[in-house]
């Protein structure tokens, strides 16, 4: 007996009206399990892995909108093929295609095509305004938040507070932590030696 499963996904917890938007859309539709995350597309995707590897023959795994399941036209064809793998299907709600029919693989194709030339076409645009204000001095770049908690690290650090406990109290990157370590240490060792 094929089966709906639902993936709803949202860039990040403030967007949670979002996120319970399109959970309750897919169990309008009469998805039997739908699971959802709130992460970036361009991290890891733990739920939607696991939806994945949930999906049996016959199954069908739906999404509201193409850009809450994939990031790029090489990811979107990967998942594709990950889900015809399984002997299941994608529907896309906000598209009305399926990808059980001909005509619906042919119009994921298409549609992904556009979606990622449009997204490097933003990019580019992005990128020549940041170069335009950077040319007439407006560009500042975004705020450094990390080394602005970097008195907050150390003291944490002195509390004998690992890495990775400091990266989620303080909500920043683990990378930004060991930076801030070696920038400590640096300072220190140019500091013994005057």
């Amino acid at each position: 007996m094929s089966v709906l499963i639902g993936y709803a996904r949202t860039s990040t917890v403030e967007q949670e009206a979002g996120l319970e938007a399109q959970k309750r859309e897919l169990n309008a539709l009469g998805c039997k399990r739908t699971f959802s995350e709130q992460v970036s597309s361009v991290a890891h995707r733990e739920q939607l892995d696991v939806a994945l590897d949930y999906l049996r023959d016959g199954d069908t795994l739906a999404v509201t909108k193409l850009d809450r399941l994939a990031r790029s036209m090489r990811d979107l064809i990967s998942i594709v093929d990950r889900i015809e793998a399984k002997g299941a299907a994608l529907r896309i709600l906000a598209m009305n295609l399926d990808t059980a029919t001909p005509t619906g693989r042919l119009m994921l194709n298409v549609l992904g095509s556009v979606a990622q030339f449009e997204r490097e076409m933003m990019l580019e645009r992005q990128r020549e305004g940041i170069a335009k204000a950077r040319d007439e001095g407006k560009y500042k770049g975004r705020k450094p938040t990390a080394r602005a908690k970097a008195d907050e690290v150390r003291a944490l650090l002195a509390e004998g507070v690992g890495p990775v406990e400091i990266a989620r109290r303080l909500n920043i990157g683990r990378t930004s932590i060991h930076r801030i370590v070696k920038e400590t240490s640096a300072g220190q060792s140019q500091a013994t030696h005057l």
